[in-house]
Parts: C-alpha cells; structure tokens; sequence
C-alpha cells in the first residue's frame, strides 16, 4: 500500500508540474485555457480537503506542517498516508 501511495503521489507531483509550467511558459492554442481552469479546479479541491480535514482532524491529531501542505498538493493521497501514519 505504501509503494502505491508513492506511485499515486509521484503521479500528481508529474500533473502538478505540468500545470506550473503552463503558468509559467503556456502551451499553444486552447490547451493553455483547459490547463488553467484545470489548475484552479485542482487547486479549490484540494483546498477544500484541507480544510475539512483539519477542521475535522486537526485538534484530535498532530500533523506536521509538511503534512498539512501535502494535502493541498496531493489530496486524497496524502489523507492516506496520514491516515495510515497517524490513526491505525
């Protein structure tokens, strides 16, 4: 389960990468616009996850600040892992 983590993980870090460099140096024609609103839907979700899981979590459990930004990066992927460190 831990190596999939990570394989799931180095997956989003890849889409994350591709999506800086479209902010930075935009792809040609519509690929851009689909990229950036690609961006901003990624970014509020995982926002979201953050915030409902430390709301939720965030006094019962104590998570590094590292651990707390890697849900912004990575999601549902970090919430396992931290789940997996944290609460079993």
């Amino acid at each position: 389960m831990k190596a999939l983590i990570a394989l799931a993980k180095a997956a989003i870090g890849f889409v994350w990468l591709i999506l800086i460099i479209n902010l930075f140096s935009p792809f040609p024609g519509v690929a851009a616009i689909a990229l950036y609103i690609m961006t901003g839907f990624l970014f509020m979700m995982h926002g979201l996850q953050m915030l409902i899981f430390i709301g939720a979590f965030g006094d019962k459990i104590n998570m590094s600040k590292w651990e707390m930004w890697s849900i912004l990066i990575f999601g549902v992927f970090a919430l396992l892992d931290i789940r997996r460190k944290h609460m079993m």
